[in-house]
């Protein structure tokens, strides 16, 4: 890919080192911007620190396209940062690269909250309502690069995976408690994970094929029952503990709970049981991946936790 210049925002993130690292392996030109003063290996890409939050860059580079990967991922905290880092974040980033191909790592989350999602296309978001501000802002960054001129393509992962998570292995393995993992609902609801790998391959390309336009959901081949996602982490990470259920109906008033005692004393850190993770756990969270295998020739692979140990 010689002579393709490429941005990635948020590269001193999970995703967006991830991202880094495989385009310069493919020898593109990568400029990268994150709010780390050191953002670890991005692969010999050029890394310059910046907080989106703050305004547009006023010197940026001329680039063919932008992967959009900064943001907040927690879905816990006051509404306003998650906005600033979310929505302004979005704007800013846009306002600073004026006429390049928008690619804008969004999150499935931006689907109806409140309903489970079977095989959901990509039509069926944004929605109204939202259970908190992380869907409401990510779906605001949405509707921003919609509304923006150029062209642009939305990816909506479902529960990025993979060496260097840290938010899906962690939250999991930190719920651990002796013998029993404790989670919500029966552990039958199917979900659709997202490896790093696969939410990489589908930036590349997306930021470098001929596709420049559209929404794309993002997951593995196929969805995995909570269950199987659950053991599988356990047992690569050589955990000796077992899921144990627990009904929706009695997790969510807990949650409810929880939430207003850490607002009330003014946590920064969330409970270890939230609604919004019930929500991604107790009900079928599944998404239709046949736009990103059809346009963008999105081709992944089955969901697997294989070196988890080391993650």
């Amino acid at each position: 890919m010689t002579g393709v210049r490429i941005a990635v925002t948020g590269a001193s993130g999970f995703v967006g080192g991830a991202v880094c690292r495989a385009l310069a392996a493919d020898g593109v030109t990568t400029f990268a911007y994150g709010r780390r003063p050191d953002p670890g290996d991005l692969g010999g890409a050029a890394y310059r620190s910046w907080d989106l939050a703050r305004g547009p860059l006023p010197d940026a580079p001329g680039v063919d396209a932008v992967v959009h990967c900064a943001g907040s991922a927690t879905d816990w905290g006051p509404a306003a940062g998650l906005f600033a880092a979310n929505l302004t974040g979005t704007r800013n980033a846009l306002a600073t690269f004026p006429g390049a191909r928008f690619v804008h790592v969004s999150t499935a989350s931006v689907y109806d909250p409140f309903r489970p999602s079977a095989m959901v296309t990509e039509d069926a978001a944004p929605v109204r309502r939202y259970l908190n501000a992380y869907g409401a802002s990510k779906a605001a960054a949405e509707r921003a690069v919609r509304a923006a001129p150029g062209d642009a393509i939305i990816l909506r992962p479902h529960a990025v995976y993979g060496p260097g998570d840290t938010t899906l292995l962690p939250r999991v393995l930190s719920a651990v408690r002796g013998p029993i993992l404790p989670a919500a609902g029966t552990g039958r609801q199917r979900v659709s994970l997202t490896s790093i790998a696969n939410l990489v391959r589908a930036c590349v390309l997306a930021a470098t094929g001929p596709v420049a336009s559209g929404v794309f959901n993002i997951a593995d081949a196929a969805p995995v029952t909570v269950d199987e996602a659950l053991r599988g982490i356990l047992r690569e990470r050589g955990v000796r503990a077992r899921p144990v259920y627990v009904p929706a109906a009695v997790a969510r008033p807990l949650a409810a709970v929880a939430e207003g005692a850490f607002l009330l004393a003014g946590s920064p850190r969330p409970p270890r049981l939230t609604r919004y993770a019930i929500g991604h756990l107790a009900v079928e969270r599944t998404l239709d991946i046949t736009a990103a295998r059809t346009v963008l020739g999105y081709d992944p692979h089955e969901t697997a936790f294989a070196g988890a140990a080391s993650w």
